[in-house]
């Protein structure tokens, strides 16, 4: 495998761990949000990756390899609802629809994202190092 492949791979990695984490930032930031309707309240963002995979055997110039952000979804779990007559986004029964983020699930997100991104940044450290200790061998 030729090192900018590997270059490629763990950049598009990266790339794809940024966007989890962005997505999980916006969760916690509208954690606490509350609508007056459940079809407004804030639901939980998640992405979904795809590999990349060579297009075309006989094409060099095609990635060998990574991964990409396939699509970013609305969490599925249901919204819930709260009795709060005095809030001023209540509907006229006195409701609240609030978000349906977990804290504690976004915080086991972001930790896994983080790693991840650690992870392929010590890829590209260490595929660096090997490019300037074989750049050092063939000069001598």
């Amino acid at each position: 495998m030729a090192l900018d492949n590997i270059f490629g791979i763990a950049g598009s990695a990266l790339n794809a761990q940024t966007a989890r984490m962005n997505a999980t930032a916006s969760n916690l930031a509208n954690a606490g949000a509350v609508a007056s309707t459940e079809a407004g309240a804030f639901r939980a963002k998640r992405t979904t990756f795809k590999t990349i995979m060579e297009q075309q055997l006989n094409s060099p110039e095609v990635n060998k390899g990574g991964v990409k952000v396939a699509a970013i979804t609305d969490d599925p779990k249901p919204i819930s609802r709260m009795s709060d007559p005095g809030n001023p986004a209540a509907d006229k029964d006195g409701y609240v629809y609030l978000a349906n983020v977990n804290e504690m699930t976004e915080m086991v997100e972001m930790m896994a994202a983080a790693r991840s991104y650690q992870n392929n940044v010590e890829v590209v450290n260490t595929a660096r190092q090997l490019t300037l200790r074989t750049l050092d061998i063939i000069k001598n």
